[in-house]
């Protein structure tokens, strides 16, 4: 019977207990999701306009969600060279995110999915409840371009901007 928890545990850690990963050619799952910045953003209405960036994060206020923030905050400009919007997103409260923007001087939207479909959907939410720190790159057709499950907090914003080219997308 003590063994029990730990089956458990590694029966929830097996990657065949995992969500459903998206693949790069897929179709990116649409959302309708509230920001940091008081707006409210629907993936969809983004279609057929311009391509789009998902950082998922973990956590607001965690060490290397603050260091991916700053990044990102400081070095936007590299990526708004492109045809791009691009997006944080977490399943923390609205509440927090907002806070979180203020304090890490954010000048992009902080997307909060405290349901945690959106996360689902783009299966990045661990077993744990958290958002996995995984990258999307939508293109302007609304399909997956890439998905980066290796991101680096500091260099976030210039690996983001690298890909982008790499990837073709537009510049403004």
């Amino acid at each position: 019977m003590k063994l029990v928890p730990y089956l458990i545990v590694s029966l929830l850690l097996t990657p065949s207990f995992a969500m459903a990963e998206l693949a790069v050619g897929e179709m990116a799952p649409d959302f309708t999701l509230a920001a940091s910045d008081g707006e409210t953003y629907t993936l969809s209405d983004f279609r057929g306009k311009q391509a789009v960036v998902i950082a998922w994060f973990p956590k607001a206020y965690t060490s290397g969600c603050t260091v991916e923030c700053k990044s990102l905050a400081q070095n936007g400009h590299l990526i708004r060279e492109y045809d791009v919007s691009y997006f944080m997103a977490s399943v923390d409260p609205l509440a927090d995110n907002v806070g979180f923007a203020k304090e890490t001087g954010a000048d992009f939207p902080l997307l909060s999915d405290p349901e945690k479909a959106a996360a689902k959907a783009f299966g990045v939410l661990h077993p744990m409840g958290f958002a996995s720190r995984h990258t999307f790159y939508v293109g302007v057709d609304g399909k997956v371009l890439k998905v980066d499950k290796d991101v680096t907090p500091a260099t976030s914003a210039e690996d983001m901007a690298q890909t982008l080219g790499e990837l073709g997308v537009a510049k403004r």
